[in-house]
């Protein structure tokens, strides 16, 4: 049975089926290159491949964010030269596609991998001394040609893949950024424009519909230049919003587990507030870039596991759609059993929140924890909230937070609350499960009040108002 599409929820800044069925991204980066993915190419291995995907979706998994191609090496370029598509990237794709449609997965797609399409550029066929249109590499979204090459490669996607509900949605670039245009963001966007309504109207031809639309950027580049905003958080044809949190210094390399969640927590804050209409926004790539790439370290498994979890539930509690994609950073490139254990821990929580009429708004700052050492993470409407409570006194050495420390139980005190009795559901966010359920009443005239269950690590509360 086909999978229904993907959009946009009306009112609320979620995601819903075409059946409408509340729908919510968690998943994490992945690639035709990466061992979980690489045995697709020209059919290699692909028992592994079904053995990978059938455990994601046993974990709740429901988005991989890949590229459609990756250019750090030449054979798993989508085009061998413009226009010319690659048979053996044809035939994964197909497979890729027929494969996540059967297990209830969905694909996030942007076409190019900019990153190493810049760092190999002398190999890329777009490169106008390899045959391709583009003189330079700073002209790719300011060159006629290189842009009709990119509707072309957008085209050749949607009328291919683009009628299957596996698609939930178009990245249309990758970390848009100004060098790629003569070191401007005022091209943006016009380019944004451009390319957006070219794919809007072939997929309205093709299927009387579209997917939703996006276009990500490095979350520390945003601040070279206003017009860079403008594009990512308010653009008019695009559908919702995604950055990459790779903040300097705390999520690129991290020394805790704390530091992390709050550098996320903040961000998201930051995110929410440069939205005037209620799109939905999540960070779509984050991981210690820094500590990986530049130290070349891959953290130990169980510190990477906490840090996992605590970034994607200070994403999520703050009003993010889902926890947040992970770029994997780590050698072997793939995501540990933690962290897909994470990920489902998160999938069993959603069904606590009615996502069809949550129109939250994010209450870091104004939720109240009568504990100073315990960081929230919260978002809310009159009559639903979610809030993320996380120690910040217990970190050990080793960064991670201490197991046997004495449990805490704070009063909180959420704003904006409706009068009426509230249902809780306190979350254990390493186990995945309950810890209890208790009611709280609000009569009205202030916050409501909930007191926090004993926790030592952290817990998340679902409440929603009775009736």
């Amino acid at each position: 049975m086909p999978l229904p599409w993907v959009s946009v929820s009306e009112g609320v800044p979620y995601f819903v089926t075409a059946t409408g069925e509340p729908w919510t991204p968690v998943g994490h980066n992945d690639s035709i290159t990466w061992p979980s993915l690489d045995g697709l190419y020209r059919r290699r291995d692909v028992a592994a491949v079904d053995r990978y995907l059938d455990m994601l979706s046993r974990h709740g998994v429901t988005c991989l964010r890949v590229m459609l191609e990756y250019s750090e090496s030449d054979n798993r370029r989508l085009e061998s030269r413009v226009g010319q598509f690659n048979p053996a990237l044809i035939q994964l794709w197909d497979d890729l596609f027929a494969k996540c449609q059967e297990r209830n997965l969905r694909l996030l797609v942007t076409p190019f991998d900019t990153f190493w399409m810049w760092n190999r550029w002398n190999r890329h066929p777009y490169n106008k001394l390899n045959g391709g249109p583009c003189e330079d590499r700073s002209r790719l979204l300011l060159c006629p040609a290189t842009r009709a090459a990119i509707k072309n490669r957008l085209a050749f996607a949607a009328q291919r893949w683009g009628g299957s509900g596996a698609l939930f949605a178009w990245d249309l670039w990758n970390e848009i950024h100004p060098v790629h245009a003569g070191n401007s963001a005022g091209p943006f966007s016009d380019f944004i424009t451009d390319l957006s309504t070219h794919l809007r109207d072939l997929e309205t031809r093709l299927y009387g519909r579209t997917h939703p639309q996006t276009v990500s950027v490095f979350g520390p580049h945003m601040g070279l230049d206003s017009r860079i905003l403008d594009c990512i958080f308010r653009h008019p044809c695009l559908d919702f919003a995604s950055t990459h949190f790779y903040e300097e210094g705390t999520i690129d390399f991290p020394r805790n587990t704390v530091d992390p969640a709050i550098a996320a927590g903040r961000l998201m804050r930051a995110a929410l507030a440069e939205i005037r209409d209620n799109r939905p926004f999540f960070d779509s790539e984050h991981g210690p870039i820094h500590t990986y790439k530049d130290h070349h370290r891959t953290l130990p498994e169980p510190f990477d596991d906490e840090y996992f979890r605590h970034m994607q539930w200070a994403h999520f509690a703050s009003g993010g759609a889902g926890g947040g994609m992970r770029w994997p950073n780590r050698k072997p490139h793939v995501l540990t059993r933690g962290m897909h254990a994470a990920q489902s821990a998160l999938a069993r929580f959603l069904p606590l929140i009615d996502w069809r009429c949550y129109s939250r708004r994010n209450l870091n700052q104004e939720v109240r924890v009568a504990d100073a050492d315990v960081a929230v993470f919260a978002s809310a409407d009159p009559f639903q909230a979610i809030l993320w409570l996380l120690r910040r006194d217990t970190v050990r050495s080793d960064g991670r937070l201490d197991p046997r420390a004495e449990p805490v139980t704070p009063q909180i005190e959420i704003p904006g609350m409706a009068p009426g009795r509230y249902h809780v559901t306190a979350w254990d966010t390493a186990a995945g499960k309950s810890r209890g359920e208790f009611e709280a009443t609000h009569a009205g005239g202030g916050e409501l009040r909930v007191t926090a269950p004993p926790f030592v690590r952290d817990i998340a509360l679902a409440i929603r108002r009775a009736g």
